[in-house]
């Protein structure tokens, strides 16, 4: 595999970063907030990777255009309250992706948060240098949806076979699937090593950096 791939395209939450518990929390408190049904654990880790948005209609479809809004507030408010540093990716992550760089890699991030929640993000943990380009479910299409990586392929000026996605969910890897370029899974985030194989990944992997022994 080494050698044959020139972008790589990740996930932020649950693939780089460790905040899949957290963003469940913060869904359930908001469903509490807005008087709504609490989801489950996993139920609230199965919407995670889509927009915001989806995320809420999914978990709560019959709920009107107010409630939505205040449901998405509560979990804004209640996700920003915790202060984020570097401490917060996964062991190794950092080291990672500055020697994916040092290589000469195009890096990029395609995620489900918002513009603001991704830049802060970043500026947190100290790795806004590290991407050639971000893009953000509130200025594209949510995940499932090709049209993200569409945009950062166009913007890095890569050929599709030369691109690849990792990411813990399946909307990333069917994201990959719907845009033809290949993907990596990694379980340690929203979804389990199971549910990641049923999309066609090259590999399956525990953590992120494993990722270091293939490419």
């Amino acid at each position: 595999m080494k050698q044959r791939f020139d972008l790589i395209i990740f996930d932020w939450d649950g693939t780089l970063i460790n905040s899949i518990d957290w963003i469940a929390q913060c869904l359930q408190q908001a469903a509490i907030d807005c008087h709504c049904p609490m989801p489950e654990v996993q139920a609230a880790k199965n919407v995670i990777g889509l927009s915001i948005n989806k995320a809420m209609l999914d978990l709560f479809p019959d709920v009107d255009e107010q409630t939505l809004k205040q449901l998405i507030a509560s979990y804004s408010q209640h996700y920003f309250s915790k202060d984020m540093n570097h401490h917060d990716l996964f062991p190794g992550v950092y080291d990672m992706l500055t020697h994916l760089k040092d290589l000469g890699y195009q890096l990029a991030v395609a995620t489900g948060k918002t513009r603001a929640g991704l830049t802060l993000a970043l500026k947190a943990t100290g790795t806004e240098h590290l991407f050639c380009i971000t893009r953000c479910a509130d200025e594209t299409a949510s995940k499932p949806d090709p049209r993200m990586l569409h945009e950062i392929i166009t913007h890095t000026q890569t050929a599709k076979e030369r691109a690849l996605m990792v990411g813990d969910s399946i909307y990333d890897l069917q994201m990959a699937l719907n845009a033809s370029i290949s993907s990596i899974a990694v379980s340690c985030g929203a979804n389990s090593a199971t549910s990641l194989q049923a999309f066609q990944p090259l590999l399956c992997l525990e953590q992120p950096t494993e990722l270091l022994n293939f490419i």
